[in-house]
């Protein structure tokens, strides 16, 4: 009779742990803000994203000489920045220009813009905001978690917060551990349990278990996911193989964050969209899946039309929620198919 209770008590906890994670509304994430529309990760991107009614905005957090944490997508500045024209002589010898050379005092004096390429320096979005044009610059991330939480206050709205710690074995081998800097900033900031609105994420494995395991961090962690190794069987992946993957994921985190590619393969001849299992079987072993990212001006092959594009993946595909460049449009579509 124990071991009876012992099970049943095990499965409610597992079934409370789900339902903590998974939302019954898909959430939309707004990729480095509103950044369809403004550069990506300026404050100006996140007011927007915010405005527009995201429930929780990306930072991706890299770090700079003197230990401060900054919302950068990159661990390099030359693509978002005007820092050759400021500093010409700071480049490594592969050309680049990288944050964590520059003090946070130094960063300052950029000015941000829209992306453009590193070789050709011409915008990688042609039709969004016009490069090296207005006044925009590089935030700490504390400069962007109050400017959220002051818009909380202030709308009435509850939006969240949807951590990257960049590359962080790169740092670690430049003598940084950046994962205890972040983590020490969302805690100052109030995020900390897995109630509050925050979500934690990562390309590193290692890492993304370290959080968990050895800093006993108890906020939501998203295990993100590149380029994998899983079997192909035609169209879809090997069942036994992605269970295994899931199980090994949900033993240190509540969700995943796949490729586009990776939950919707594409279309067969007569039209109907080819679905693999990701989704199913990660919901299986209690994961939420936030795949990454519905663009507009970058629509894959297998659609024509970005509200065709948002419904695959909500409506078919059964995601969780979805990282985006134009929350605005996402949220217009999702809101007409609840």
């Amino acid at each position: 009779m124990n071991a009876i209770i012992k099970r049943l008590a095990v499965t409610v906890l597992i079934a409370m742990s789900s339902n903590q994670v998974r939302a019954e509304v898909p959430i939309v994430i707004a990729h480095r803000g509103a950044s369809g529309y403004l550069p990506e990760h300026t404050l100006a991107a996140k007011a927007l994203a915010h405005g527009m009614g995201a429930e929780y905005l990306e930072q991706d957090v890299v770090l700079t000489r003197d230990d401060h944490p900054i919302v950068l997508h990159d661990i390099h500045l030359d693509t978002v920045t005007n820092v050759a024209d400021v500093f010409p002589e700071r480049r490594r010898e592969d050309g680049r220009y990288y944050a964590i050379d520059f003090t946070l005092d130094e960063v300052r004096r950029l000015r941000a813009t829209e992306r453009v390429d590193s070789k050709q320096r011409k915008p990688v979005f042609p039709n969004r905001f016009p490069p090296h044009t207005s006044h925009f610059t590089v935030p700490t991330l504390g400069e962007e978690l109050e400017l959220i939480q002051g818009l909380n206050k202030s709308t009435g709205r509850d939006v969240g917060v949807y951590t990257e710690i960049k590359q962080p074995a790169w740092h670690q081998s430049e003598g940084k551990d950046i994962t205890k800097i972040v983590l020490a900033v969302l805690d100052q900031y109030g995020y900390r349990e897995s109630k509050d609105l925050a979500y934690v994420q990562c390309f590193d494995v290692k890492e993304t278990k370290r959080i968990r395991q050895e800093l006993h961090c108890q906020l939501r962690l998203v295990q993100l996911l590149g380029a994998n190794n899983w079997k192909r069987v035609g169209t879809d992946f090997d069942r036994g193989e992605l269970a295994k993957s899931m199980r090994e994921i949900s033993a240190y985190a509540q969700g995943i964050g796949p490729r586009m590619s990776d939950v919707v393969w594409g279309r067969q001849a007569d039209g109907q969209v080819i679905l693999t299992s990701l989704v199913e079987v990660a919901h299986q072993h209690g994961l939420f899946v936030h795949p990454y990212t519905l663009r507009a001006d970058d629509l894959p092959e297998y659609t024509n039309s970005f509200e065709e594009l948002v419904k695959l993946f909500f409506v078919d595909a059964k995601v969780d929620g979805a990282f985006t460049d134009f929350p605005d449009r996402v949220l217009h579509v999702r809101n007409r198919h609840r």
